[in-house]
């Protein structure tokens, strides 16, 4: 359990990870904003984490993971100004902006059910916990760190930097900051144009707001995740998580908040997942160049070749690792999908190996190897690489090329099955979709009658091109003494 080491972003090196409390681990990731339809560049996110809290309840770890729902308060520009996202949908499609929340919320929760995330122990709302955030607004100005202006309360940058340090997660120094920054015309009210709200002043057209003592308003976005994370996993927790486009300002402004709020370092190990291009190019909406999950479950898009399924999509994801730049396209997805078809092929096959009185290959070792690579910072894509080690040796042992004792056999079974299943969440695709299975088998069983004619009549051509075309399709047709037989190799 005590040889996990991760990257963290704040030292920018591996360390070794020290729980807090032995035994327990507090993790808090940012949720999504809930006005709009889930996207792939989210899900990366949020698979990236599932790895994580997976791995850490696999290591014997109690995790208590957080994840929040922003329903509330996230402006343009970094939170500062511009409109509310919700409340723009709301307009636009006529609906109360609870509305909009809950209708985006349930489409969360459907996709990442599909993709076969765990739910996290605890998913609080911004709108849930309004109170808590005024607190901490007060507890700032109190330590001197905050201003009000016609009722909206900044966050003083300059005031803090005197004390601490500002820019620590993202590297940038404040003095750059100061040199670059470019007038917003709604900065007006603050002292300083680096200066971030805490609470904002809700304006006439403004739906949500709140009544505080500065008067009626909403939070800034930075401050929910302080508070939410804050409440239920105490002042100075272990993990906390996100996109890296987060990592500046929101993750450096909770950083400057729960400091100027407790005078004490949050978080110990700051992780950023990165992001997701297609074809080549950065996922937009506005250019075109994006997917949701659901039309790339359905194969209705125009920029992939197929529809993969969701244990596909995340597998190809997982090949990549979560602090690398991956990119989405039907070659790579196609390939993907082929591996991951061969490693359950491989998989299945280990109820039926022969056993021998000793093994050709170190199964201790091999097992060792998948925890190393899990161990460097979550190292999917190697672990990954160990398990078609392992779909290899099964392949030798089935072609009688290689030996494996019975006590290797269910060690080898056992661990597969706790990385494939349990660590990273995938599932069988004859499983995942047994009704599309058993269409296949029926086809195909019927393509083999029709074989089975052309050569009791003779028709030579007939038969190969059918045998030859189930090949070329990775359907491969064996003929025995007791028949013919497919096997997919996909």
């Amino acid at each position: 359990m005590n040889n996990l080491h991760i990257y963290n972003s704040l030292s920018k090196t591996k360390e070794k990870f020290i729980p807090i409390h032995e035994g327990a681990v507090g993790m808090y990731v940012c949720g999504p904003t809930v006005y709009s339809n889930v996207h792939l560049g989210n899900c990366r996110t949020f698979l990236s984490f599932d790895l994580v809290f997976r791995y850490l309840k696999h290591l014997g770890y109690k995790v208590r993971y957080v994840r929040n729902i922003t329903d509330a308060g996230h402006l343009e520009n970094d939170g500062e100004s511009g409109e509310d996202p919700i409340l723009r949908k709301a307009r636009i499609e006529q609906l109360e902006p609870m509305e909009v929340v809950q209708k985006y919320t349930v489409d969360f929760h459907t996709v990442l059910a599909k993709f076969n995330a765990l739910p996290p122990s605890i998913e609080p709302t911004a709108t849930g916990h309004i109170i808590e955030q005024i607190q901490i607004v007060e507890k700032i100005i109190e330590e001197g760190f905050a201003y009000e202006r016609n009722g909206s309360v900044y966050f003083d940058v300059i005031k803090f930097n005197e004390t601490n340090n500002y820019g620590k997660l993202s590297g940038r120094k404040l003095e750059d900051m100061i040199a670059n920054t470019r007038e917003l015309s709604a900065q007006t009210d603050k002292k300083n144009p680096q200066d971030f709200a805490l609470w904002k002043k809700a304006e006439p057209q403004h739906i949500m707001r709140w009544p505080s003592p500065w008067g009626e308003g909403f939070p800034g976005w930075h401050l929910e995740c302080t508070a939410m994370s804050t409440k239920y996993l105490g002042n100075h927790f272990d993990i906390h998580g996100g996109g890296m486009d987060l990592k500046f300002p929101h993750h450096e402004c909770e950083i400057a908040q729960a400091e100027a709020c407790n005078n004490t370092e949050p978080v110990n190990y700051w992780m950023h997942a990165n992001m997701l291009t297609l074809n080549g190019r950065k996922m937009s909406k506005s250019t075109g160049n994006y997917i949701l999950p659901e039309q790339m479950f359905t194969g209705e898009n125009d920029v992939l070749r197929k529809a993969f399924s969701p244990t596909v999509t995340k597998f190809f994801m997982y090949q990549a690792h979560y602090r690398s730049i991956l990119d989405f396209s039907s070659d790579a997805l196609e390939a993907s999908e082929k591996g991951f078809h061969r490693l359950m092929v491989a998989y299945r096959m280990l109820d039926g190996l022969p056993t021998s009185d000793k093994s050709s290959l170190d199964i201790e070792a091999w097992r060792k190897e998948c925890y190393d690579a899990m161990n460097d910072d979550f190292n999917s894509p190697i672990l990954i690489a160990h398990l078609f080690e392992a779909a290899k040796f099964i392949n030798a042992i089935k072609e009688d090329k290689d030996t494996i004792s019975k006590a290797d056999l269910e060690l080898l079974k056992k661990t597969m099955h706790d990385f494939i299943f349990e660590v990273m969440g995938l599932q069988d695709a004859a499983s995942e979709s047994s009704m599309d299975h058993e269409k296949l088998s029926a086809a195909i069983e019927l393509l083999i009658e029709l074989r089975n004619e052309a050569r009791a009549n003779k028709d030579f051509a007939t038969s190969d091109r059918i045998r030859d075309e189930l090949a070329a399709k990775d359907i491969q047709l064996k003929d025995g003494k007791d028949g013919t037989t497919f096997q997919l190799n996909g």
